[in-house]
């Protein structure tokens, strides 16, 4: 038996990752220019627009309207945004290090700031996922504070 989490628009949720891999970008950009200066706020720009762009084209990809319902093109719409996403990371980060010559703590703290948006929009829809809980004993387990502890 599969199980599936649906969410309610993933699309929606996969631009509002992007959008806040912008939003962190540029805290992160702000946060260096006090501590570090300005080239490295330049370079935290470069890390972070360079993962936000990789998540827009993943999105833009993944999620095209023109996606058809079927499971198996869907999967493939996904991977090949992976793909893309992958290819525009390597490109873009071999020419800012090979032309630009960033600062590259701000650039790489910028670039992994990204990531941690990733992570909030998954802690964002847990509530959709706390339909799967473990099976215990043939029965489910009761959602809500108790429920690790009867899972133990």
């Amino acid at each position: 038996m599969a199980v599936t989490i649906e969410l309610p628009s993933p699309r929606r949720l996969a631009f509002g990752v992007v959008l806040g891999q912008a939003a962190v970008t540029l805290a992160v950009a702000l946060a260096c220019v006090p501590v570090a200066g300005r080239w490295a706020a330049v370079s935290a720009l470069l890390g972070g627009g360079i993962g936000t762009a990789a998540s827009l084209a993943m999105a833009l990809i993944a999620f095209s309207r023109r996606t058809p319902a079927s499971a198996e093109r869907m999967l493939a719409a996904l991977y090949a945004g992976e793909l893309a996403k992958l290819v525009l990371v390597v490109a873009l980060l071999s020419a800012v290090l090979w032309w630009l010559r960033p600062a590259p703590g701000a650039l790489l703290a910028a670039y992994g700031a990204t990531f941690l948006v990733y992570w909030i929009a998954l802690a964002g829809s847990l509530p959709a996922l706390r339909r799967i809980w473990p099976l215990h004993g043939g029965e489910r387990v009761r959602r809500g504070r108790h429920a690790l502890r009867e899972m133990r």
